[in-house]
């Protein structure tokens, strides 16, 4: 007689106590460091552009979940993390009227459209700078230098990328540059105000290494080996790439995104290593000098074929995927 041939699948028997909300608060409170650096070396306007694109994104969610008649999603802090993600990826002087169709934008169009939280297919955020970036290109690449340590000025300044892209001005110190006194957004200039973002997300478990290390070894990699660096060191180049502009906090709050980003582990190591790469491609060859938000949300588009070709197969499966 024959013997049985059974297929087993491992049922979703995990359980946890952290929550939506709470996974969100986490990620509220690893933001919050460069949210006040940000406030601290650009003044009140960069206050008033996180206000402005939190309460847009809260009203936003609110007022189409009431005309939808869907159960009121505000509670889970999901559209605050947006709105923090959004300000911070944005130049402190921005028009608010531009903030709050933004905001407007991510909640709207790229979330609740898709069905609500888990159900975009990109990151709402970063859809939304790259949708502000086509309309008004010129106010989303005009950047001011810091006030704190620089005088209490607002005069526009070309940020280190476009200096380097164009091979001609004057670069910020590394020091400088790492610690955040230079021109760009919000949220992006300071690497240890990330940094310690990143820690706390490691440390509350909300993330893992995966993503940001391969997003960021794979773009070091080519950018010290394939970079056109002028007078500069291939080190010193390479790390003032990684230190300007908004890769470091792409890597650890954008790409890191649990519903557009692949759940395997090698999942998540591809996907960091295809945005270091395109990222690199947009810096070195494109016309743009910063490439993280567009590198960011075409993997996000790319992640579901990852995911699929990464599921590891089911105990007892004898050829296919495991889907």
């Amino acid at each position: 007689m024959e013997s049985n041939k059974y297929i087993v699948s491992a049922a979703p028997h995990i359980h946890t106590k952290s929550t939506v909300s709470g996974i969100m608060r986490d990620v509220i409170i690893a933001l919050m460091p460069s949210a006040v650096f940000g406030c601290v070396i650009f003044g009140w306007r960069a206050a008033a552009v996180i206000i402005t694109c939190i309460a847009s994104c809260l009203l936003s969610e609110f007022i189409f979940t009431k005309i939808m008649k869907r159960k009121s999603t505000i509670g889970d802090l999901s559209a605050v993390v947006t709105g923090m993600l959004l300000a911070l990826n944005l130049p402190p002087q921005i028009p608010l009227y531009m903030a709050v169709i933004g905001s407007a934008f991510a909640i709207i169009i790229v979330k609740q459209i898709f069905g609500g939280l888990g159900k975009n297919f990109m990151n709402p955020a970063l859809a939304a700078r790259c949708f502000m970036l086509i309309a008004w290109t010129s106010a989303m690449t005009t950047f001011v230098n810091p006030m704190m340590g620089y005088g209490a000025d607002a005069v526009s300044s070309a940020t280190p990328l476009a200096v380097m892209k164009a091979g001609e001005g004057t670069l910020p110190s590394l020091r400088d540059a790492f610690l955040g006194f230079i021109p760009g957004t919000i949220g992006e200039t300071s690497v240890p105000m990330i940094l310690i973002g990143f820690v706390y997300l490691l440390i509350r478990r909300v993330i893992t290494p995966r993503i940001p290390l391969a997003y960021i070894l794979t773009f070091a990699v080519l950018t010290y080996f394939f970079g056109s660096r002028g007078d500069m060191s291939a080190a010193e180049y390479t790390l003032m790439q990684l230190c300007t502009g908004g890769l470091m906090l792409g890597a650890v709050f954008m790409a890191t995104d649990y519903t557009t980003t692949p759940t395997t582990p090698l999942g998540m190591i591809i996907f960091g290593v295809g945005c270091g790469v395109l990222t690199f491609v947009i810096r070195r060859f494109g016309g743009y000098p910063e490439g993280v938000s567009f590198s960011i949300i075409l993997m996000n588009v790319a992640a579901p074929l990852i995911e699929k070709a990464t599921v590891p197969r089911s105990f007892g499966q004898k050829g296919g995927s495991a889907s």
